[in-house]
């Protein structure tokens, strides 16, 4: 007498496949490349005590919109201020003096911040970021 055989179905070990998936995920971040981001170095100046910011001459201003760029109160296309940043900074003898503060709108085209900031470092201006404004109000 023949009897009749079903199907065995069987199934993998559950913890197998955490397995498998961890080693994939291992494997690829040990095999994928990174590549480190480039972008313009910067030297920031170092803070100074107050009796040094006495002795230095007022550092240049630069203020960046969407519309236009703003080198010591006067707004300027991006030809004009290539050549007044430059003659603006062939003035600095001692390298203190030759820090340039840059204020930048939230709003501004990264193109525009780029064009401006390598026409200072092409300048031999030392470019620094105001990120924020304190203001100190006395109430009496």
């Amino acid at each position: 007498m023949k009897l009749k055989r079903g199907k065995m179905l069987v199934d993998p070990p559950a913890c197998a496949s955490s397995d498998i998936a961890f080693t994939l995920i291992i494997f690829f971040l040990v095999c994928a490349a990174v590549q480190p981001e480039t972008g313009m170095s910067q030297a920031l100046p170092k803070t100074e005590s107050k009796s040094e910011k006495r002795e230095q001459s007022q550092n240049i201003e630069v203020s960046i919109t969407p519309s236009s760029i703003i080198l010591n109160g006067s707004p300027l296309k991006i030809d004009e201020f290539k050549t007044r940043i430059a003659s603006e900074l062939k003035k600095k003898t001692r390298e203190q003096d030759r820090i340039v503060v840059v204020k930048s709108a939230p709003d501004t085209p990264y193109p525009i911040w780029l064009n401006v900031s390598q026409a200072i470092d092409q300048a031999g201006g030392i470019l620094t970021l105001e990120l924020e404004t304190e203001k100190t109000i006395n109430v009496q």
